[in-house]
């Protein structure tokens, strides 16, 4: 840098100099560092790569009185959290759906999820799903008792006395 240069000079030159601008001053435009501030703003949800809504989360945990302080982390980990289970009981009903040959999913697929799923069953143990109905169960005691070979063991037992 040429010491003998005036501010002129050293403005036309296209650089700002750090003397002219006052210390520690950082220019704005191409000579700064990092990429340049977007007038659009970005989502805590869309910064972590989730679906759920962080900002919302972060109202209801503050809001909720669960601590009396928040970590900027706690959200972010629950929507985290909240959006796999989602994704998981989501997966599991869809598939159930398509084991009945239909295209919606309905609160019996659900509830067929989650009771066949040994992790979930154990989550939602005590949660009733409304209209989902019960896992097709027959007790082995009242299924009919099996015949012998070629059913040659006195024929049946039909009030013959």
């Amino acid at each position: 840098m040429d010491f003998g240069a005036t501010v002129k000079d050293i403005l036309a030159q296209g650089k700002p100099s750090r003397a002219s601008k006052g210390p520690g001053h950082i220019a704005s435009g191409s000579g700064g560092r990092g990429r340049r501030k977007s007038s659009r703003s970005v989502s805590r949800s869309h910064k972590a790569g989730l679906q759920f809504p962080v900002g919302r989360i972060a109202r209801y945990l503050k809001g909720g009185k669960y601590a009396e302080r928040v970590g900027a982390g706690a959200p972010v980990y629950l929507a985290a959290v909240l959006e796999y289970l989602a994704a998981e009981v989501l997966e599991l009903a869809g598939n159930a759906a398509r084991d009945n040959k239909k295209n919606r999913i309905v609160p019996r697929h659900i509830q067929l999820a989650v009771r066949n799923d040994e992790e979930l069953s154990k989550l939602l143990g005590t949660v009733t799903i409304a209209a989902g109905g019960v896992l097709p169960n027959i007790h082995t005691v009242l299924l009919p008792k099996k015949t012998g070979k070629n059913g040659k063991d006195g024929g049946s037992m039909s009030q013959d006395f």
